[in-house]
């Protein structure tokens, strides 16, 4: 293929795996970061090029004028994969500019970040019918007496901006359990000057956690489709997916394919679904419009993400594929599955028991691979610098 693949992001797992699935179709990859540092990702032997660049928020406008400059310099328009919120935002904010010498799927500016932002996602997804967990605006009028009535307690402080907020407080919001504890998660937002919204938690354990990832097409109609079960999240609860099933759920199809055709959408997303523990119902929670951290789990099962959007933007379609049947095989981050382990037992949310049974089923490493095993090297090897890095403070 002439086209070349641009992946922003590689200093983490999700942009490692597009890597992979790039490259492992032949695909000229080129792996763009800020930075050389505990970038284990662009170890990966799918990666052809390794470029550092400027910093895609300290330095916006020049990250910008970086890729244009390198597109310039191709044969081809490159096929621009971003593997990071914050990349999908600067991609959206500069989309027409950036379309003009990069493959993008999308081609409505400002979509992107009106479904990252939770506040307008949840307007989207009533005007559409969708269930979303019922939502007071920290302006309203009777503020206290709504959460009081209405959401109740515990409750969740959520962002309407997710990047800014998890770069901020290193989590994606704050579970609160009265009313002094809201004021005060209140009063960090407001001191960081990021605005949140209040949500009422939809009862069930983390295995009530679902996903639709989907492809779709410059017609904006649903061509690939996967979803998935989580079991376990890091942190506990309201985390990252760090142990998910590949499990066939038609419902999320009918929910999520209508919604994202109806608003427009072209290329990968993955809708977050939680289904109610009491009445059975499936609530729209939130949306990545990016690759996600599940794709080495997709491409195992067999829809590889990164080489379909690839494939359609230079033209040349793969054929519509669906996953509608149970394959057991499950998404495994190991380091931090650990962690979420040790949360779950301490809890008591979960037995070492159920732990154990679960291990039997066949996995999608999030990093490790024995026919590429130098991310994984590298990787343990970062792990391992920090862990050395507490003891000797601990010891000074």
């Amino acid at each position: 293929m002439k086209n070349k693949a641009v992946i922003l992001g590689t200093n983490y797992y999700i942009g490692l795996s597009a890597l992979r699935c790039l490259g492992v179709n032949g695909i000229h990859t080129v792996a763009i970061d800020y930075s050389k540092k505990e970038t284990y990702g662009n170890k990966t032997k799918y990666c052809s090029e390794r470029i550092i660049g400027p910093h895609y928020k300290e330095q916006k406008e020049e990250f910008v004028k970086f890729l244009i400059n390198y597109a310039k310099k191709q044969n081809e328009k490159p096929v621009l994969i971003p593997c990071h919120d914050s990349y999908v935002e600067v991609i959206d904010e500069h989309l027409t500019e950036l379309k003009k010498y990069y493959l993008i799927p999308q081609t409505e500016t400002g979509l992107y970040s009106k479904l990252m932002n939770k506040e307008v996602l949840h307007r989207l997804a009533m005007e559409k019918g969708v269930n979303v967990p019922e939502t007071v605006r920290v302006n309203e009028e009777n503020f206290y007496e709504k959460i009081d009535s209405i959401i109740k307690y515990p409750c969740i402080v959520k962002p309407t901006d997710s990047p800014t907020f998890v770069a901020k407080f290193r989590r994606k919001l704050f579970k609160v359990h009265n009313r002094e504890e809201l004021e005060e998660a209140l009063n960090k937002a407001k001191e960081a000057n990021l605005e949140v919204i209040v949500q009422r938690i939809i009862p069930g354990f983390d295995d009530h956690m679902h996903t639709f990832d989907a492809y779709l097409d410059q017609n904006s109609k649903v061509t690939h489709w996967v979803t998935c079960q989580k079991h376990r999240q890091y942190p506990i609860n309201f985390g990252a997916s760090v142990y998910t099933e590949q499990k066939y759920v038609p419902e999320l199809y009918d929910i999520g394919a209508k919604f994202l055709e109806e608003v427009g959408y072209k290329g990968f997303a993955e809708i977050e679904f939680k289904k109610d523990a009491e009445t059975g119902k499936f609530y729209l929670i939130e949306i990545n419009v990016r690759i996600t951290n599940l794709n080495s789990l997709l491409y195992k099962v067999g829809v590889n993400f990164p080489y379909i959007t690839y494939m359609e933007l230079v033209g040349k379609p793969i054929e519509p594929k669906a996953i509608k049947t149970n394959t057991r095989r499950v998404f495994w981050y190991a380091y931090e599955d650990f962690l979420a382990i040790k949360g779950y037992i301490k809890t008591k949310q979960l037995t070492l028991n159920q732990v154990m049974l679960s291990f039997l089923k066949p996995k999608a490493y999030a990093i490790w691979d024995w026919k590429d095993p130098i991310p994984g090297i590298s990787y343990v090897g970062i792990i391992v610098g920090k862990m050395l890095k507490k003891v000797f403070k601990r010891t000074k």
